[in-house]
């Protein structure tokens, strides 16, 4: 079921393409993560290195420790990806994915610094963007559309 898809950062100046294999994703709860995302954990999906074709410019990338280094994009700050030194493999962040919910999560990885009541969200109330009225009004007045 190998098939084409295309991400990228929020502001567009970053964009690749990437054939994946199947649409398994994991969750990565390790503080690295936690601290590179801003997030409880991260979100990736592992592809081969030589699989991902940068469409408009590679990220710019920094050690994040001795073993790896995070690609992201410099003019908006979205992580992209996770490289480990030498690997012939690299992990994409699931959401700058444009069809993100095309993947899902088959595992947890760095499980000694997951935070477990962020885990399990769905019993929590939920709201739409476009219920949200001062949001909606605050969208029109700046762009004339709600956000993707």
């Amino acid at each position: 079921m190998a098939r084409e898809m295309t991400g990228g950062c929020q502001c567009g100046a970053v964009r690749y393409a990437v054939r994946v294999e199947d649409d398994d994703a994991y969750l990565c709860h390790c503080r690295m993560c936690q601290r590179a995302t801003g997030g409880v954990f991260a979100a990736l999906k592992q592809v081969r290195r030589d699989s991902v074709t940068w469409i408009t410019r590679e990220p710019d990338r920094r050690s994040s420790s001795p073993i790896a280094r995070r690609g992201f994009c410099r003019d908006c700050g979205t992580p992209l990806t996770y490289e480990g030194n030498g690997a012939d493999q690299l992990d994409l962040t699931v959401g700058s994915f444009d069809d993100a919910g095309s993947l899902r999560p088959v595992g947890h990885f760095g499980v000694e610094g997951r935070h477990a009541a962020w885990v399990d969200t769905a019993g929590l109330p939920a709201k739409r963007t476009d219920e949200l009225p001062h949001i909606v009004s605050k969208w029109m007045e700046t762009s004339g559309k709600l956000p993707d």
